[in-house]
């Protein structure tokens, strides 16, 4: 691809990146200040000054403004670039590390925000089930990449599973405390399924 076409496409992504980030900003907003389910879509896309096709481009229900997020990729691409002497649960640990150090104060405050509401909305956490679902395959998949292991072994799919639901015991447990330290958290949690919880 031509340098040219690529400064192009870098800046066409980079423009949806920032609609996509404004419409979820001005939802976050409008869910905090008058709740999840008194807010309405027309709603958002008159705060976010969108076109109705616009928001429904990037987010095809009002469920998917707090369940999306470029998180994950984040996490991806930092695995992947673990240097090999690492466990894989060390790698995972450094990985959502350097995955928390690229949010901006901004991106921070929503992923709490979002995770409130998945909790404190049924219609939210229903849909929850299904990103679990998601992160435990995509965890499966990128850890069986790593060691070589297939897929359906069940070490692969029980570690993917454990880190999962660690992540799930941390978002209980500070979910009524805004100022916790999430990355913090995670990480905890983490060393423990590392340490194979010496009870």
């Amino acid at each position: 691809m031509p340098s040219s076409e690529r400064r192009t496409t870098g800046l066409r992504e980079r423009k949806k990146a920032k609609t996509r980030g404004e419409i979820q900003a001005h939802a976050l907003r409008l869910f905090r200040e008058q709740g999840y389910d008194a807010t309405t879509v027309q709603q958002i896309i008159e705060e976010a000054e969108v076109s109705e096709s616009t928001f429904f481009r990037y987010f095809p229900t009002k469920a998917e403004v707090v369940l999306s997020d470029d998180f994950d990729p984040l996490i991806v691409e930092a695995f992947r670039a673990q240097p090999p002497e690492l466990s894989v649960l060390q790698a995972l640990r450094a990985a959502i590390g350097a995955a928390f150090a690229q949010l901006s104060p901004r991106e921070e405050t929503e992923m709490w925000d979002r995770a409130a509401l998945c909790l404190s909305v049924p219609e939210l956490r229903g849909a929850m089930l299904d990103q679990f679902a998601s992160a435990m395959r995509l965890l499966a998949e990128i850890v069986a990449e790593r060691t070589g292991l297939p897929f359906e072994d069940p070490t692969v799919r029980t570690l993917a599973g454990a880190v999962v639901g660690a992540a799930v015991a941390v978002m209980f447990a500070i979910a009524d405390d805004p100022s916790a330290d999430l990355a913090a958290h995670l990480d905890t949690a983490l060393v423990c399924l590392e340490e194979g919880f010496r009870l």
